[in-house]
């Protein structure tokens, strides 16, 4: 199993991230404002994705960075959760919340969030997949 998150799989490209916010669904999950984005098939199922917090609810930037560190730590340590069946998604993980949270509760929110998330996916793929 890869615990790696590499460039890669971080959302970075403008065109990409307005693709993201312009065409995508979302979902709310507190303290998740969740972006997604399913394209086309690919090779392999490939998955970027976008963390956020907002700078309205932590003011200071100290906050915001550790909150965003434990959000990726805990999106690393269970990316394997999401089940993508040869697609390509783009996912925003916005944080809404104004309070800092701490890394056990971060970690189970996220884990609810990549359950629904994969749901979600799989409901979208078997729509796409029917013949017309």
């Amino acid at each position: 199993m890869n615990y790696r998150l590499p460039k890669s799989e971080r959302l970075h490209a403008d065109k990409l991230i307005k693709e993201l916010f312009s065409e995508g669904s979302s979902f709310f999950l507190y303290p998740f404002k969740v972006l997604f984005y399913v394209k086309g098939p690919a090779e392999k199922g490939t998955v970027q994705v976008l963390f956020s917090v907002s700078k309205k609810k932590i003011k200071k930037a100290v906050g915001r960075n550790l909150v965003r560190r434990r959000i990726k730590e805990s999106y690393r340590l269970n990316k394997s959760l999401l089940s993508l069946e040869g697609r390509q998604v783009s996912i925003g993980l916005i944080y809404v919340g104004s309070e800092l949270m701490e890394f056990a509760e971060l970690q189970s929110k996220i884990i609810a969030v990549l359950k629904k998330l994969s749901l979600l996916i799989s409901q979208n793929n078997a729509k796409n997949d029917k013949p017309i």
